[in-house]
């Protein structure tokens, strides 16, 4: 196998590549996008583990999927299972040997399914359904058969429940909606590359004059000086003299450069091998000689009308999706110019932060149609060497000009990073740079969590070309609605429309009405604070409406629909029934009173059962309300009568929840005997190392179609008198990120043998929905015998189940 600087790569016969980075982020759900070089057998391997360089799928008795693009020379796709064939189909998803293919698998729950393409989930091929599958294929290798196989652009997508149709829409969402003029400069980004600047005026900072004709041959330093030597200085001007060279040879030289391959004839050959030898091309070159061996050593071939192709993509393999992929430009000596500022034709300054960086006019171009046009079409920047951008963020226009340079997306994971890739996302949709919005949409969905959402949906929900990701941020707040109305007043910021389609969304999970209610009032008078409707109430009472909603007092009638107040606790109602809410507020009156006659007279008399204003959410929870220690109103009870249908059994023993501990099950490790109903003597978990932290912890997963969002939990000490004084109660969803839920240093609850003990839960976390939970000991007990053995022998949780 042959790496060339970590970028390229060809696997040769027999092997497989596995690098660090091609892991599906959750285990048995992932896509991988590629680029292919092949003559037969592009093998992708999706294992568990990672294999060695010299791992071959036909000796791997390990579970495994593997599939082969261009099998039995290059006639068939297939799909094996652990080494056994499952799909072998004719003329479907074929190699090619004469340039790269695009293509992308995707493996989600068993599902595999393969197409072609640059972007995945686009032009679908072929898709089977493993009914026995394996959901633990974590890390992608890149394998050959008997011949080397080249891969380029090798990227690993996430692929949660929602990413199967976000990925579908992100990369097509830039020119969706926008106006006609933007979609003609943007159309066909895949046409639009260094190419297009071949022997073009536009932009050209030097010329040769080739041949005895002395013809002007425009070409660009940047591109030159990152694709070889030819002497050029920082001037504002360069003239190279050509006239021994004739205008076919400089233009295969330059035409090699701008597009990566060209065509040239064996009586020209020797010639473009001197020029490209002269300015130190060194791929043409390799490739002149090579080319001229080939005819040396058949001369039948050797007919001065011959004419050949030089591709440089067919004998260099890249990574990367920038503009010089399968082009002969040296990346690192590229982003040298961007750090030095040499050749560099424009400086760009920010307005009140000075000069920010010397940069060249060509790479801006080729990524932006506006830079083009900027200094192109008259305007001022276009005779000028200067331009400067107002309101911009200097730390994203950097990362911008890396983009381009370098084709990555670099920004470093600190606490600005959220920021950073907004400020980013709306610099490539300013000056249209169709890849880096993709690459800032990709990584926004990626890292999308309940705190980042109202930030990102005031950033984006005036620009077109973000509707998904205001769409996914609008349903990932109304299923979390709780919380993202809890945690922080970031919500109030948000416009009307934006906090109209969360609060009506169909997935708004909640776990009151009232809550929804609040809501909605906090935003009608831009609360400063968190506040119920009892405050709100009281505000109108001493004041007036004008004074308490202010400029939204115009829009009072239109959210209030949206609150389903028949959900509402009858007693509840009849007390907002006599507020000055009710009498101040005329559509609140008459939600209020209509929920009351529907309520004491039933849905059958006003014919409302369709009416979704008296119907339940789809995705409410149910409330599992603590009383007193070693009730049965817990979730962990409730799962033992099969969510209220059956007579209790324990449900570890009946599968609904699954109990672990830090130590191995004994006899007196036990995991049953946490959620049954009778008393154990000893029962603890004992100790081990975590992350070179002595601990000892009992974990409960709910089930992986249950959620909780936790309120209270109950212990119960068992026989011994090894009391639990530092230890934290955590929630996560996946098992590994946990959250601290609360935290108990010195704490002295706990003090006789069998005692029942119960902590509530409170803060924004206490709304955060999550299927795993665990008592984590992080102190000593009062045992000094066995200090760290977690000696419990019940629990219960409490909250709202779902």
């Amino acid at each position: 196998m042959e790496t060339k600087e970590k970028k390229f790569l060809t696997v040769a016969p027999f092997e497989c590549a596995w690098i660090k980075d091609l892991k599906f982020r959750e285990a048995g759900r992932g896509c991988v996008s590629f680029d292919a070089f092949a003559h037969n057998d592009v093998t992708v391997v999706f294992r568990e583990n990672v294999g060695s360089q010299h791992y071959h799928y036909k000796r791997d008795n390990s579970p495994h999927y593997t599939v082969i693009i261009g099998s039995h020379r290059n006639s068939r796709l297939k799909i094996e299972v652990d080494g056994k064939t499952v799909v072998d189909v004719v003329g479907i998803g074929l190699c090619c040997s004469s340039a790269f293919q695009s293509y992308w698998i995707s493996i989600y729950d068993g599902l595999i399914s393969i197409g072609k393409g640059r972007y995945p989930f686009q032009n679908l091929v072929f898709e089977w359904l493993d009914t026995n599958p394996n959901c633990s294929v974590q890390y992608v290798g890149l394998s050959s058969w008997d011949k080397h196989v080249g891969y380029r652009n090798v990227n690993v997508l996430p692929l949660t429940q929602n990413h199967l149709s976000l990925w579908k829409q992100v990369n097509s969402e830039y020119n969706g909606d926008g106006d006609e003029e933007l979609e003609d400069e943007q159309t066909g980004y895949d046409k639009w590359g260094l190419e297009n600047f071949l022997e073009s005026w536009e932009l050209s900072d030097m010329l040769f004059i080739v041949g005895e004709e002395a013809r002007s041959v425009p070409a660009h330093k940047v591109i030159l000086q990152a694709s070889g030597n030819f002497g050029l200085s920082s001037s504002h001007e360069d003239v190279i003299q050509l006239q021994q060279v004739a205008y076919p040879t400089l233009h295969a030289l330059l035409q090699y450069v701008y597009a990566g391959q060209t065509q040239i004839s064996e009586a020209q050959l020797s010639s473009l091998w001197g020029l490209a030898l002269r300015f130190e091309v060194m791929p043409l070159v390799k490739q002149c000689e090579e080319a001229m061996e080939r005819f040396k050593a058949n001369k039948k071939l050797s007919d001065l009308g011959e004419t050949m192709e030089l591709s440089y993509a067919s004998s260099h393999i890249h990574f990367g999706g920038n503009f010089c992929c399968g082009l002969p430009i040296n990346m690192q000596r590229l982003q040298q110019l961007l750090l030095t500022g040499e050749y560099s034709d424009i400086s760009i300054y920010i307005e009140g932060q000075g000069l920010i960086a010397r940069a060249h006019k060509v790479i801006l171009g080729l990524y932006s149609v506006p830079f083009t046009k900027m200094f192109t079409n008259g305007m001022c920047e276009s005779n000028s060497p200067e331009v400067c951008l107002r309101d911009v963020s200097a730390a994203a226009l950097k990362a911008m000009l890396e983009f381009m340079y370098c084709g990555d997306l670099r920004i470093e994971d600190n606490e600005d990073f959220g920021t950073l890739l907004l400020q980013l996302l709306l610099l490539s949709d300013k000056f249209g740079i169709s890849l880096l919005h993709q690459e800032c949409c990709k990584m926004l969905l990626e890292c999308l969590s309940e705190d980042s959402v109202c930030p990102i949906l005031q950033a984006v929900s005036s620009i077109p070309s973000c509707k998904l990701i205001k769409e996914t941020c609008e349903r990932k707040f109304a299923m979390h609605f709780d919380y993202c109305t809890t945690a922080s007043l970031d919500f109030i910021s948000l416009d009307e429309t934006t906090f109209r389609n969360i609060i009506q969304h169909p997935d708004l999970t909640v776990i009151s009405e009232e809550r929804v209610l609040d809501a909605i009032l906090m935003w009608y008078m831009k609360s400063e604070k968190l506040c119920g409707w009892e405050v709100v109430n009281e505000l109108i009472t001493n004041s007036t409406l004008e004074c308490v909603l202010k400029d939204r007092l115009k829009l009072v009638n239109d959210l209030l629909a949206s609150v389903r107040f028949s959900l509402l606790p009858y007693p509840l109602l009849k007390k907002l029934e006599k507020t000055s809410l009710s009498t101040q507020i005329s559509a609140f009156g008459d939600l209020v009173k209509e929920a009351i006659n529907y309520i004491e007279c039933g849905a059958a008399t006003h014919g409302n059962d369709q009416n979704e204003r008296f119907q339940h959410r789809r995705s409410s929870y149910k409330e599992l309300q603590y009383i007193c220690d070693g009730d049965s109103n817990g979730v962990l009870y409730f799962s033992g009568t099969s969510y209220g249908e059956h007579p209790w059994v324990n449900p570890v023993l009946s599968k609904r929840i699954t109990i672990t501990a830090s130590s191995p099950a004994s006899r007196h490790t036990d995991p049953k005997v946490l959620v049954s109903r009778t008393y154990q003597g000893t029962c603890f978990a004992g100790p081990r190392m975590e992350n070179g932290n002595i601990c000892a912890w009992w974990m409960v997963d709910i089930g992986k179609d249950h959620q909780l969002m936790c309120n209270y939990y109950t212990l119960r000490q068992d026989g011994s008198r090894a009391y639990i004084r530092n230890w934290k109660f955590q929630g996560c969803m996946d098992g590994k990120t946990w959250i601290d839920l609360r935290v108990h240093e010195n704490d002295q609850t706990m003090c006789k043998p069998g005692q029942f003990a119960s902590w509530p839960v409170t803060g924004p976390n206490a709304l955060l929905p999550f299927r795993f939970f665990r008592v984590l000991l992080t102190g000593l007990t009062t045992d000094a015998s066995n200090p760290w053995n977690l000696c419990i022998c019940f629990l219960e949780l409490y909250g709202y189940f779902r």
